[in-house]
């Protein structure tokens, strides 16, 4: 339920930034297992909190597309890899900026082994 509710937030984000926000398939699939870990040890509650706070986060992006951090895009070598936390919790949303689309191409735990997540997910998807 909450994937959807990102989903269809993220379709009233193009209205309201005029600029197109993509969650590619590595970043749903991440979100589903975000959802799902939250949903078994903490509850629904804590699931829909999550779903919140990516909702958020994936505003911030969509309306400031560059404020996101380069440091992962920088120390892999992944030229416009940006990287946003999704407050208050220890995930970050990988994305890249295009001319008229961001795409979301990672939702990674902070604490996993971000760079060989991160290359597994621009090899696959």
């Amino acid at each position: 339920m909450v994937l959807r509710v990102a989903s269809q937030s993220a379709r009233s984000l193009d209205e309201v930034t005029k600029r197109r926000l993509v969650l590619r398939a590595r970043a749903q699939g991440d979100v589903a297992e975000a959802l799902a870990h939250y949903r078994e040890f903490a509850g629904d509650d804590a699931a829909f909190r999550f779903g919140r706070a990516l909702e958020r986060a994936l505003r911030h992006i969509a309306e400031h597309p560059f404020s996101g951090s380069t440091r992962y895009g920088d120390e892999l070598d992944l030229p416009g890899l940006r990287s946003w936390p999704i407050k208050p919790y220890p995930h970050l949303l990988f994305y890249a900026v295009g001319d008229e689309t961001t795409h979301v191409w990672r939702v990674l735990h902070g604490r996993r082994d971000i760079p060989a997540r991160l290359r597994e997910g621009f090899v696959a998807d």
